[in-house]
């Protein structure tokens, strides 16, 4: 294997897994987001979907465009830019894309976030359009939603399930077709660039084409009530011999969403140090938490163990 195919079939592999952590990362990030109010999340979630999707797009114009054959130098240099536009340009000229406005319009959000947008806080020319970012995507997801989402103080519109699939059906129509490219390229080229680990986050994304949460965030609920009503005396038994601490009386869904999402868990931290300074045997108490979740230890009874 030359210098040039080992390039593209491994270094290249390995900037494909990093795309897809970008993308994961992203609509994580978005499915967390409860609100449109605070510019970090969205300016988070952009940053995140505009270094995936691009890093993807330049996947492909290397594998379409490069040979030994061609300025080498030239070529580099015309992708160390961050023109999502002009990348998707590129690969139209041997690929026809399905066309999209939902999909065009969020390549152009992206390509102008990541170009005019990064670094608007920096400077003070304009100190009054300090949300650019937050006021783009709004407006995306209002025209083509056709809803009005409200962002004053005490006037906010959720994050629904509705807008979530938009955003995830948007950036899959995006992700699956230029992935189908770089598969095609590879085999046209004879190389194993596409594959996937196993289980990575960019498994979800390429492998699995999943772009939402949905799975997720139910089968942690489901696996909650297995675990209540699970028959298994062992986990049971074990549970029992930690004593619960004395939280605040919250309604029980604060607390199912404490397992659910770590930033509510925060809600906590105080009350958890001083319910931890009052607690005998504290080193004891961790050890047996780090147990939970642990996959080398079993709560399971085989078989023979209960004859």
């Amino acid at each position: 294997m030359d210098a040039s195919t080992f390039w593209k079939n491994f270094n290249l592999g390995t900037e494909l897994q990093v795309s897809g952590n970008f993308i994961y990362n992203s609509l994580s990030i978005f499915d967390k987001m409860e609100t449109f109010y605070h510019e970090e999340e969205i300016f988070e979630f952009l940053y995140n979907l505009s270094v995936g999707i691009e890093r993807l797009l330049k996947i492909n114009v290397i594998l379409i465009e490069h040979t030994d054959d061609i300025n080498q130098e030239a070529f580099f240099e015309s992708i160390r830019n961050h023109n999502h536009q002009g990348l998707i340009q590129r690969i139209q000229k041997k690929y026809t894309l399905k066309k999209s406005k939902p999909k065009g319009k969020l390549i152009q959000i992206l390509g102008n976030f990541y170009n005019e947008m990064r670094y608007d806080r920096f400077t003070n020319k304009e100190p009054q359009r300090y949300d650019k970012e937050k006021q783009i995507l709004i407006e995306f997801i209002n025209k083509y939603l056709n809803i009005e989402i409200k962002n004053e103080f005490l006037n906010v519109t959720k994050n629904q399930v509705q807008i979530k699939k938009f955003i995830g059906e948007t950036v899959k129509s995006i992700v699956t077709e230029q992935y189908g490219i770089l598969r095609e390229e590879a085999h046209r080229l004879g190389i194993f660039v596409y594959e996937i680990r196993y289980l990575s986050k960019a498994y979800k994304i390429f492998i699995m084409e999943q772009f939402d949460f949905e799975f997720e965030n139910r089968i942690q609920k489901e696996v909650l009530i297995k675990l209540i009503n699970d028959d298994n005396l062992l986990l049971k038994e074990f549970l029992k011999e930690i004593k619960p601490l004395d939280f605040d009386n919250y309604d029980g869904n604060f607390y199912i969403k404490c397992i659910l999402n770590r930033l509510t868990a925060l809600n906590l931290d105080g009350e958890l140090d001083v319910l931890y300074e009052e607690t005998e045997n504290l080193e004891e108490r961790v050890e047996f938490l780090d147990c939970l979740g642990n996959e080398d230890v079993s709560f399971y009874f085989d078989d023979e163990d209960l004859n």
